[in-house]
């Protein structure tokens, strides 16, 4: 972060007029950064960001990135969350080259089942380091720059797991109630400033790398139901994919959500423990 680039944003948010927005582009003059962005509901919100009018970053460890997302407008950067200069470097590189920042989601996370508490060593670092830590630097290295955007907002994709975590998942359960609190205490702090905090809380989202058909049939066994059940195992019945989370993510940034801070929304076709 430096002042110049404080003072960029600055200057691009005094030039903005409202009266230029388009209700087709609610996000039309927007920049946006989305992690974990080379598949799955990462990929998925950085494509439907972009098509809503922003300017999208796509930030992944994965080189495919560079690949996945490209276009006028839409692009992926290769870049280890966990690197705290690299991460930084990569948010304000956004800001150096489009003169601001309005739109952060903090995708980027991990998950490892079938890990009990008795167990668990290295992987409850790395689920830390990653799903929370993380998370927090990517905030840090944001909001002096948010406080300085266009209808700011930050957007943490939490889980279901937050409020019902299940057997085997304690790191990840974990992870996603600490990045929910760090979420809240945002809102708080960044409420002043005009910049939105929200959660959203996808649960079975299976249209992603880590569910191969060979993962779905094993979960869906240990269910004694067939692939199809266990993806609409749900009160509403409904297959939930990446996409209804992108559009969720792209609503919530939206003016549709502005006056909503400090949400938590569940996108997991009702879930009888949640509620």
């Amino acid at each position: 972060m430096s002042q110049e680039l404080i003072e960029k944003a600055q200057a691009r948010k005094a030039s903005f007029s409202a009266d230029q927005s388009d209700p087709l582009k609610p996000h039309a003059g927007k920049v946006a950064i989305v992690t974990g962005a080379c598949g799955g509901i990462g990929r998925a919100t950085a494509e439907k960001l972009h098509a809503d009018g922003a300017i999208v970053i796509g930030m992944d460890i994965n080189p495919a990135i560079s690949e996945n997302l490209k276009g006028e407008g839409l692009s992926g950067v290769v870049c280890d969350i966990t690197d705290d200069a690299a991460l930084e470097a990569a948010v304000d590189k956004v800001v150096a080259d489009h003169g601001g920042l309005d739109i952060v989601v903090a995708n980027a996370g991990i998950f490892k089942s079938g890990e009990y508490i008795e167990v668990l060593g290295d992987s409850w670092d790395l689920h830390m380091k990653i799903n929370l830590t993380a998370t927090q630097r990517f905030l840090r290295f944001s909001i002096p720059y948010l406080k300085e955007g266009i209808d700011a907002s930050i957007i943490i994709i939490g889980s279901r797991n937050f409020s019902a975590p299940g057997p085997g998942a304690a790191a990840y359960s974990v992870t996603k109630a600490g990045v929910t609190q760090l979420a809240r205490v945002a809102a708080l702090e960044l409420a002043p400033f005009g910049v939105r905090v929200n959660t959203l809380h996808p649960d079975a989202v299976f249209d992603t790398e880590i569910w191969t058909e060979e993962a779905l049939k094993k979960s869906a066994d240990r269910y004694g139901m067939t692939v199809q059940e266990y993806k609409t195992k749900n009160l509403l019945r409904t297959e939930i994919k990446s996409t209804d989370i992108a559009l969720m993510v792209s609503t919530v940034a939206g003016p549709a959500f502005k006056a909503t801070t400090g949400a938590q929304i569940p996108i997991d076709g009702g879930n009888d423990r949640v509620i």
